[in-house]
Parts: structure tokens; C-alpha cells; sequence
């Protein structure tokens, strides 16, 4: 079975045998998640790391007055929190969007593995630079960007990431976002994001049907966006 956060870490940096090795050990013990489960709540204690080998989940916040908002859509590959053992609690929720299968990872053993091997180390640090530009990019999104420009940057974001651990073979791919969920992560209602996506789908740009999504000119939509995929780092420079 194709262990997609090994394929992400080999993106951001060379691994030797060993590490492959030490990698497929500390992910090999998963458990299956429906979907819409908890996987942690704000306010947790946090004592594992959390692996997502297949599946979507996301990070999200419930704001005083019941509203939700969402901070990050983790795919298939993506490892949340690498130093979490350091916080007293959570600072959010971590909810899986589709059904998922998860390796929970003690954090003791994931500082043990990055103090034993150097490369696994180095490409785990590159992976969470990249997650802390997408936030920034997210950040960008939400205050300056205008509602089309923002959906159609969200789109243009997954979709690459999505074709990095290959999920994409054409230009149509899994999307599984209802539209409340869209709503939620670009700080939107559920009829504007509706009448968003049908505007991109007059545009010729791209379109949605339920549980995927075809990037019908993706120059387009790219230029809509005003799209720099910069922040999605894959190999970062190193020191010569």
C-alpha cells in the first residue's frame, strides 16, 4: 500500500533506506476514522502526533456565537503538529472530512525518530515551512482578495497539492467539500460561495459537481486568482 507521507517528506528532501524503513514503522499502527470525527478537540491534551495516510481532515475553531472557522485542509501525506507534545492543550480541532485512516504517532517517539535521523528531520521542518506559508497565503486570502479571487486561489491550491501526491491524473479531481465546508474555510456564506462557483463555471474557468472538481482552463483560472504557487515549496534550497 502506497504510504503517501513518506511520498510527501521524499518531496522535500533525500531519504535514505533506514529512514524509509523507520518511517513505514512509526506510521504502521493506524486505526480507520469515519468522517466528521474528532481526531482532537481544543482544550485536549496533546500527547501524539497525527499522521493522515488516506483520506481529507481539517483544522478548524468554533467561535463563541457557534460559527465555525476553518484554518487548514489536510490531505492525504500530511503530518499535523510535529512538536504538539509542547503545548499544554490545543488550540483547535482537527476533524476528518472524509473517512480517513490515521497513524497517531506518541510524540516522544516522533522527537526520538527526528533526533535519530537527520534527513527525516530536515524534510519534516521543510513540510511545516510549507504549511506555515500556506496559512500566510490563507491570511492573504482572507483579507485582501476579493471573493472570487479567493475561491478560485483555494481551488488552485488544492488542486496542485492534490496532483503533488498523486491524486490528479487529469484535470478533473476528488473534491470532497461540500460547499458549507468551502464556506467555512474562506469566511463565506454557503449562497455566496454557490453563486461564486457559478460565475467561475460562466467563465469557462473551472467547475464543481458533487465530490469533485474539473479545472476546465487552469491559465484562467489561475489568472483569476492571481495564483503563485511560490509557497507551496516542494524543494527548499539548502546550504552548499
Amino acid at each position: 500500500m502506497l504510504n503517501r507521507f513518506i511520498k510527501k517528506l521524499q518531496d522535500f528532501g533525500p531519504l535514505s533506506v533506514d529512514d524509509i524503513a523507520a518511517l513505514e514503522r512509526i506510521s504502521a499502527a493506524y486505526r480507520r476514522v469515519p468522517a466528521r470525527t474528532d481526531l482532537i478537540r481544543e482544550g485536549d491534551p496533546p500527547t501524539h502526533v497525527i499522521v493522515v495516510l488516506e483520506g481529507w481532515a481539517q483544522r478548524y475553531k468554533i467561535l463563541p456565537n457557534g460559527t465555525r472557522q476553518i484554518t487548514a485542509f489536510l490531505m492525504p501525506g500530511d503530518c499535523c503538529d510535529l512538536h504538539v507534545g509542547m503545548l499544554a492543550q490545543m488550540d483547535h480541532s482537527i476533524q476528518t472530512v472524509t473517512p480517513a485512516r490515521i497513524a497517531t504517532v506518541p510524540s516522544p517517539d516522533m522527537d526520538g525518530l527526528l533526533d535519530r535521523h537527520r534527513n527525516i528531520q530536515k524534510a519534516m521542518y521543510r513540510a511545516q515551512l510549507t504549511d506555515e506559508g500556506t496559512l500566510r497565503a490563507w491570511i492573504v486570502s482572507m483579507g485582501r482578495r476579493t471573493s472570487i479571487e479567493r475561491v478560485a486561489h483555494l481551488m488552485c491550491e488544492l488542486y496542485l497539492r492534490a496532483s503533488r501526491i498523486g491524486l490528479v491524473l487529469t484535470t478533473e479531481f476528488e473534491l470532497p467539500l461540500s460547499q458549507i465546508i468551502l464556506a467555512d474555510a474562506l469566511g463565506m456564506t454557503p449562497v455566496h460561495i454557490n453563486r461564486v462557483l457559478k460565475d467561475l463555471r460562466s467563465q469557462a474557468a473551472m467547475s464543481v459537481k458533487r465530490g469533485s472538481m474539473v479545472i476546465v482552463n487552469p491559465v484562467l483560472l489561475a489568472q483569476i486568482a492571481g495564483f503563485d504557487e511560490n509557497y507551496l515549496h516542494r524543494r527548499l534550497r539548502t546550504p552548499s
